[in-house]
């Protein structure tokens, strides 16, 4: 036998294999193809001379055609991935090993909000799923997102700025990682939420730079777990006043100088989270210093100090028409007390002497109590709101000794009770605070400068 049809005759054995192979033919003669045949690369187990002196003698329709097999099952070496390959299969490795994508996020928007940071040292994935829209979007479409509390304080002692955030399921408050050092030791700053999970900070006086009113502006995202940058404002501030209408982000009135002795402002801006800038509108009627506020009505009320410190102010804004008026109507009347709406009217908390609830009637005119609670009697700093907030449809009285306390306005009356979320901290020893009494700093309390609702 010849050369040539030597390297026939083997070659027709070798094609013989492989059409076993992809038959589905007995184990043995299995066995015997793969280890004649290269499933990665098909190319038969012969010399390239030999090969090219067999396709001379046979029909191009009877060359030796790759097997039916996965590469995964005979490889002969690990071949690196790439962005085409992942793409092909459909992306990166499952959220869960053995579930889709969809039935793996349905099990983790279920996972308690106090958990969400457990999630995010799972893998990279799982973070950036956590840090996104789609995952919290689809939390609170379905009733699922829950509500937190944050409360950002001045230390009675050194005068430094904190925060703390409170878990209504557990009842407790717990220190958060420090603000931006800009904001440390800064006053007469501004807070707001837009989007429901973003915590801005404006301007406000940094004694570490000369006292001036700053123009900067951070925020922090529930989602992300992380403070950021935002656009500076167009003008210096401090103890001015910011409001969210429409997913924007207003601010009018304060002082532009430092050490509280600059001129009064009667510019006012928005900030368009959709465009990312901020720009002025329509300047107020006077300058003044805002010390309460509310929207109401679709209107800003503002009340505060006029610039030569003598007379007290009351404006409303109108983002419809851009315009400032003077308001003397009963609402700005007796209204000098922290306030929120809920459910379209308006409430004020009036806490000196136990807890009142106040509420507007536009119909008459004039500020009404609609609730009384005779808890927290006494007419000490401490028992005095220092804030009133709307928390899963209830309105939350918190004090400056950090205890808050809810009542269901919208139940009928005589249905109205109220319930403690958190009650007074107790972040000394009796034996610190006898002393501390005993030295004379019974005096230094916290004091609570603002406190908002993120829903994550």
């Amino acid at each position: 036998m010849s050369g040539g049809d030597r390297v026939v005759l083997d070659f027709l054995q070798l094609q013989t294999a492989c059409r076993f192979v992809g038959s589905g033919a007995d184990m043995d003669r299995r066995n015997r193809a793969a280890s004649l045949v290269d499933s990665s690369a098909c190319f038969c187990r012969v010399d390239r001379s030999s090969a090219a002196a067999a396709a001379r003698r046979i029909p191009v329709s009877k060359a030796c055609v790759q097997p039916s097999l996965r590469a995964s099952i005979h490889p002969l070496k690990p071949r690196p991935s790439t962005g085409a390959d992942r793409s092909s299969r459909g992306g990166q490795c499952p959220l869960l090993p053995g579930l889709p994508d969809d039935l793996a996020i349905a099990c983790l928007i279920r996972v308690p909000r106090a958990d969400h940071w457990k999630l995010r040292l799972v893998c990279r994935k799982w973070c950036r799923l956590l840090a996104g829209n789609y995952f919290y979007g689809l939390r609170r479409r379905l009733g699922l997102a829950e509500q937190w509390l944050y409360a950002v304080k001045r230390d009675g002692r050194d005068g430094r700025v904190s925060w703390d955030v409170l878990d209504p399921s557990r009842g407790a408050w717990r220190a958060l990682p420090p603000v931006p050092r800009e904001y440390a030791e800064a006053d007469g700053f501004g807070c707001a939420v837009l989007g429901g999970c973003h915590l801005y900070l404006l301007g406000g006086r940094d004694p570490r730079r000369g006292g001036g009113a700053m123009r900067r502006v951070v925020f922090y995202s529930a989602r992300s777990n992380r403070w950021h940058r935002a656009p500076d404002m167009l003008r210096r501030r401090q103890c001015f006043d910011v409001c969210v209408m429409g997913n924007r982000l207003y601010v009018a009135g304060g002082e532009s100088g430092g050490g509280g002795g600059g001129g009064g402002l009667r510019s006012a801006e928005v900030f368009d989270p959709a465009k990312n800038r901020w720009c002025f509108v329509a300047e107020m009627a006077a300058p003044m210093a805002p010390f309460v506020s509310a929207v109401h009505g679709g209107r800003w009320y503002v009340k505060g100090i006029g610039a030569q410190q003598q007379q007290v102010l009351s404006q409303a804004y109108s983002p419809e028409a851009d315009a400032w008026s003077v308001v003397l109507d009963g609402m700005v009347n007796g209204w000098r007390s922290p306030s929120a709406c809920v459910d379209g009217r308006l409430y004020a908390a009036d806490c000196k002497d136990g807890c009142r609830l106040r509420a507007y009637d536009e119909a008459a005119d004039a500020w009404t109590t609609c609730v009384d609670s005779k808890q927290h009697r006494g007419s000490s700093q401490a028992a005095e709101a220092a804030a009133i907030v709307s928390l899963h449809g209830r309105l939350c009285v918190v004090r400056n000794d950090m205890s808050v306390s809810a009542v269901d306005v919208a139940a009928g009356a005589g249905n109205q009770r109220w319930q403690t979320l958190a009650g007074k901290a107790r972040t000394k020893s009796f034996v610190t605070g006898l002393l501390s009494n005993l030295a004379g700093r019974s005096r230094a309390k916290n004091n609570i400068l603002h406190c908002q609702v993120l829903e994550a």
